[in-house]
């Protein structure tokens, strides 16, 4: 089996255009192993937000797609979904898309003993590291020293 970000970008760009026909945004894509299943899940979003139905169409489009290219050799459950209101933001246009909202960002290891940052996303700068307003102040995280990346909904 080819390797597992091998097979979403396979996955990707063999759907892609299919959400898009559907007025669809295509978030991501992940094959990931969950206890004894193997799942690909694939997230869609949209500017007016994603409901079940617009879920079922996209599943409904793509699964033939799926089945004739057998991108995967090995049984999965496809999953689509949406992004939902915190979102994890793991690539370029995750983080693009995503200026201006709160965030949080989970570090590895401590950076003046601390591994939580929230604050302001306010993009990358020309290495590709995060910057985030922090309580005023702007900096940057490498992105080889960021666990996680997720908007924050404030209530």
């Amino acid at each position: 089996m080819a390797g597992v970000k091998n097979i979403a970008e396979a996955v990707r760009a063999l759907v892609e255009p299919t959400a898009s026909e559907l007025g669809l945004i295509l978030w991501d894509v992940e094959f990931v192993k969950e206890g004894a299943r193997r799942i690909l899940r694939v997230t869609i979003d949209s500017d007016e937000g994603v409901t079940i139905e617009d879920c079922e169409r996209m599943h409904r489009a793509i699964d033939p797609l799926l089945d004739e290219a057998d991108p995967i050799d090995t049984a999965y459950d496809l999953e689509v979904s949406s992004p939902g209101i915190e979102r994890e933001l793991r690539t370029d246009a995750h983080i693009d898309a995503s200026l201006g909202e709160t965030v949080e960002l989970r570090l590895f290891a401590p950076v003046d003993g601390k591994k939580s940052f929230c604050g302001i996303l306010e993009g990358r700068d020309e290495s590709g590291a995060v910057l985030l307003t922090v309580e005023g102040e702007l900096q940057s995280f490498p992105r080889d020293r960021i666990a996680k990346l997720t908007t924050v909904f404030e209530f």
